[in-house]
């Protein structure tokens, strides 16, 4: 496989994920600020996840995240906001999501050295991105709500 496309494919799952993740979780959110908060994230992850699909130059469309692996997250948010629902909750719940994808930006930069700048620059595009949702998440760890 080309190592830029695999490349752009992590990248892309990355996103997926994040956007998946909100997706699952916005409605559990009581607080209308984080709400907002995570409203703007999944834009600026729709957005990333568009600039890898228009930075795909193969023949193939960039894979989704398997059935079983979306499952598994959608399982892993609904049984964690079942019984605690606190934007502190909620938000402790994303930072931990901002750093897995920050973990697989790194990943991805060690892995794959040899793929083009244009690619490299995207994942570490993607790296900053992941570190201001990050940042913007942890104030929310100081609400009681």
């Amino acid at each position: 496989m080309d190592t830029n496309f695999e490349l752009l494919t992590s990248i892309y799952q990355n996103c997926q994920t994040a956007i998946q993740s909100i997706e699952n979780i916005e409605s559990a959110t009581e607080s209308e600020e984080l709400r907002t908060e995570l409203r703007e994230e999944k834009a600026r992850y729709q957005d990333f996840a568009n600039k890898c699909i228009a930075n795909n130059t193969e023949d193939k469309k960039l894979p989704d995240n398997n059935f079983f692996e979306k499952a598994k997250l959608w399982t892993s948010i609904k049984m964690t906001t079942l019984t605690n629902k606190s934007t502190r909750h909620i938000a402790e719940m994303m930072l931990l999501g901002s750093v897995m994808g920050t973990l697989q930006c790194y990943k991805d930069l060690a892995d794959y050295k040899e793929a083009d700048a244009k690619y490299i620059g995207l994942c570490e595009e993607l790296l900053a991105l992941e570190e201001k949702h990050f940042n913007s998440l942890k104030e929310f760890l100081k609400s009681n709500i």
